[in-house]
């Protein structure tokens, strides 16, 4: 288990130092003078000049990424031409158009997407995989078919057309809750809970549809497999069959993609914060590239890509609790 867990990491400062390269590389990609862009349209030649110039813009590549890596491990200095600013570390630089640190800004819009993220996991775990245990164990019947068009409803459904629908008819014809407006957990948990229903259970059943399938087909396979036809020969009771072996065989696929999907709602669920006003990092992201505000774009992309990194391995290790065998590879 030790040389599994360090292959793990190793692996994982491999995926991150490459996704700082590709992160980095987007910076350059982009249309458009990074020295203009953080100078703004009214400054004049030798204005752009001296931003590149604090900027470090006019080293080699090869010695900005060595400062941008530099910034994310130990921090970096930035002139402003009459004094000198400490980004600490993590740092991914300043912000174009508020001169806020790109960490500290990311670091004021992590809970809203935090709290977005969890409750909405809680809610495609419960609905996902109850619904495809469900759908598997009623095979054939009207129980199945019945889930089979909610689940193709959920897929089909675009996440931003399904949280209008629940604002129109929650919010609007019935009035059973006001329209949601976030409020931070540490001011008023009861409101916090209460302004995130709507959106977690946007999100929570958009998602819920892939978990329902994939959960149902490991199921069902799982169920057919040699060892589950002996233990029923023995006459061991369907609920231990379901719940102690049909189910833990189903459950690792289920982690994998749940890692997938958590990090990248960590990254920012762009539709969902957007449509409800939830000041997090999706809805961050879309105001910083209507702004052409690069640092941001840059620092959210390179966040999203460690959530999901980090998801992946906290999924292995799951993966490998739930089957030991995993870590023997």
């Amino acid at each position: 288990m030790t040389r599994y867990l360090l292959k793990r990491f190793v692996g994982a400062l491999l995926v991150l130092l490459v996704l700082s390269v590709a992160v980095y590389a987007l910076f350059y990609l982009v249309p458009g003078d990074p020295a203009r862009l953080a100078c703004g349209e009214r400054c004049s030649t030798q204005q752009v000049t001296q931003v590149r110039e604090r900027l470090g813009l006019d080293a080699s590549v090869v010695t900005q990424y060595g400062h941008f890596l530099q910034g994310i491990v130990a921090g970096r200095d930035y002139s402003t031409g009459t004094a000198v600013l400490h980004c600490d570390a993590p740092c991914l630089g300043f912000s174009y158009r508020t001169d806020q640190q790109v960490t500290q800004l990311l670091g004021e819009r992590l809970p809203a997407t935090l709290s977005l993220a969890l409750g909405a996991m809680v809610i495609w775990l419960v609905i996902g995989v109850g619904t495809g245990l469900l759908s598997a164990l009623r095979r054939g019947g009207i129980t199945e078919r019945a889930l089979t068009v909610l689940t193709l409803a959920g897929t089909g459904m675009p996440v931003f057309i399904l949280g209008l629908l629940l604002l129109m008819a929650v919010c609007a014809y019935l009035r059973w809750l006001p329209f949601p407006s976030y409020v931070p957990l540490t001011q008023d948990p009861e409101q916090w809970a209460w302004n995130l229903l709507l959106p977690w259970l946007t999100l929570g059943f958009y998602e819920s549809a892939k978990y329902a399938r994939l959960t149902r087909s490991s199921t069902l396979e799982t169920l057919a497999e040699d060892h589950i036809r002996t233990f029923r020969a023995y006459g061991v009771g369907e609920r231990a069959v379901v719940g102690r072996h049909a189910l833990r065989g189903a459950v690792p696929p289920v982690i994998a993609l749940n890692a997938n999907d958590l990090g990248t709602v960590v990254g920012g669920a762009v539709l969902t914060e957007t449509l409800f006003g939830i000041p997090g990092i999706g809805k961050t992201l879309v105001d910083a590239v209507r702004m052409v505000d690069m640092p941001v774009v840059v620092g959210v992309v390179l966040v999203t890509g460690t959530a999901v990194v980090l998801a992946n391995v906290v999924a292995d290790l799951l993966y490998a609790a739930a089957d030991r065998r995993v870590a023997l590879l």
